[in-house]
This record gives C-alpha cells, structure tokens and sequence, in this order.
C-alpha cells in the first residue's frame, strides 16, 4: 500500500467515524435507557462506521441502578469512592458514580454508556467484549460527561470503537488492554483526555483523535495496529510520549491540520513509515515537534534520532 493510498484510508475512516457523535442522540440518557437494553441486531450506525477495506486487514449481571454524585467535578477519585455507592455493570447499561465489574460481558450490542460526570469504572480484571469490529458497537461509551476515569486491569475487544469519547473533558483510562477492534480508543471534540499505560493491539487504529485538544498519550505498548498505531487528524496542542509503537502501516500519522503537537521519546519501530507527518509536510508548517524519538523511517526524513 503506498503513502498516498495509506493516508487516504486514515483520513476517511476517522471522517466516517466522526459521524459517531450522533450516538449520543440515539443512546438518550433516559429513565428507560438507564435499564439494560435488549440486545437487537440493529445495524443503522453501520452505514456511518464503514469497515475499513480488506487493504487493513453469558448472561451479563443485572444492574444495580444509577449513584449520581452532586458537584462540580472538583472531587478526587477517593471522594468519589468514598461518597458514591458501587454500580455493577450489564450490557447497554446507563451508569454513573464508581462501576465495578463483578464478571467478564459479553455483549452483542454496545458495551456500558457513561452517563454522568466524575464516573469510575473499574474493571476488576474483567473483560468487555462486543459483537465483531463492523457491529457498529462500542466497549464504554463516554458522551458529553466530564471526568471519567476507566481503571484496568481489563479489557475492551471486538468493538467497532473500544472506547468512543465525544465532547468530553479530562478523560482517563489506564491499564486496559484493547484489542480487535477498528478503533482502540478514539475521541472527537475532546479535551484533556488522557490515555496511559495501556496495551494497544490488534486493531485497525490504535488510538484516533478527530478535533480534540489537550491530549497525553503516553507509555502505551502498542503492537500490530494495522493501518497506524497513532492517528491524528485536526487535533493540536497535544503529546504523545514514551509510547512503544510497532508493526503498523503509520507508526505516528498527524495529517496537514494537526497542529503544535509533541511527539517525544517514543519507539516507533518495524513501521512502514515509523513517523509521517501529513506525507512529507515540513514541521515548521504546522508546527509539531518531534524529539528524541527512536525510529528509522519517516516522512519527511529527519524526524528520527540520528536520521
């Protein structure tokens, strides 16, 4: 697959997923989405998360309700514990306050839906797993809430978006492993999330920012992500640090309108191209920074120490 065609396929499957934010229409946060929802095989998101082209590559606990917490998210995780009762999780589930997953979900429909601001999920070691990367389902959905945090260990597969953040502040997840899916974590409209120390792989995008600010992607281990490890497409001022990125099309790819970003001390190795900024722009045009990163291609050339 040539640069060109690779860059083609990157933009416009983060441009078809973009449309994703209408999930947030279609998952209202209502008195009866907040029960677990049947199930069903409905298929109309498809036609807006296309499948990327050949050329890439039991029973869930019932839930115990919603626990709101009053603020205005200036409380710490510890608070949040302390002062929130625990909400188990099920399948296609509204939750809020701390979520603890007492068992492994299989899901044939989407994942859980975060409902409120200040959320916690802790996986407990427990696994989500949803229908196949062309279902149209997401592992947790985080949409327009402020301060969540998903804890590991555990994990997110078989998703079309493991993780789908949209127009949300201060995100975190840590210590998950997301595997199998089209797209690890992806975010649109976001700032300040955060995603660390986590195993990214096997999927079709590793971690993908549309429109997002503020974002610290760091100490990630990210193997065999087979379009890119990391892609961003119109989001600025963010980091991407200390990651291991192997095995992908792109290792970094940050199209032509992403903008004062720092790509620092990352390994980036056994990648078609290990870093490509926009196919060859110069740095100096939008201003991204790319330092001590250990590679041996780029685009263009000299972004690799020593190189």
């Amino acid at each position: 697959m040539d640069q060109r065609n690779t860059k083609l396929i990157l933009v416009a499957m983060i441009a078809a997923l973009v449309s994703v934010s209408s999930l947030t229409m279609i998952h209202t946060l209502s008195v009866e989405a907040t029960r677990p929802r049947d199930n069903d095989n409905d298929n109309s998101l498809t036609q807006q998360f296309q499948p990327v082209p050949q050329s890439m590559g039991t029973s869930p606990n019932s839930g115990g309700g919603n626990s709101d917490i009053a603020g205005s998210g200036e409380f710490t995780v510890q608070q949040i514990q302390q002062q929130a009762a625990s909400t188990n999780a099920a399948c296609g589930q509204v939750v809020s306050g701390v979520v603890n997953l007492t068992s492994n979900l299989n899901c044939s429909g989407d994942g859980i839906i975060v409902g409120g601001p200040n959320t916690v999920v802790n996986m407990n070691g427990f696994s989500i797993t949803g229908p196949g990367q062309d279902s149209s389902k997401v592992g947790i959905m985080v949409p327009n809430v402020d301060n969540v945090v998903v804890n590991g260990p555990g994990s997110l597969s078989n998703f079309q978006a493991g993780v789908l953040l949209t127009g949300a502040t201060g995100f975190s997840i840590n210590s998950v492993i997301l595997s199998n899916n089209q797209i690890g974590t992806f975010m649109t409209g976001a700032e300040n999330a955060q995603v660390q120390q986590n195993i990214i792989q096997g999927n079709s995008i590793g971690v993908a920012s549309h429109s997002s600010t503020g974002a610290a992607i760091d100490s990630n281990l990210m193997n065999g992500n087979l379009l890119a490890g990391i892609t961003f497409v119109n989001s600025q001022q963010s980091s991407i640090g200390m990651n291991n990125v192997v095995g992908s099309q792109n290792g970094v790819f940050l199209d032509g309108q992403s903008k004062q970003n720092t790509i620092s001390a990352n390994n980036v190795l056994e990648n078609v191209i290990d870093l490509n900024n926009a196919n060859g722009l110069p740095t100096n045009i939008n201003a991204n920074q790319y330092v001590d990163n250990s590679c041996q291609t780029s685009n263009p050339s000299g972004l690799c120490i020593g190189r």
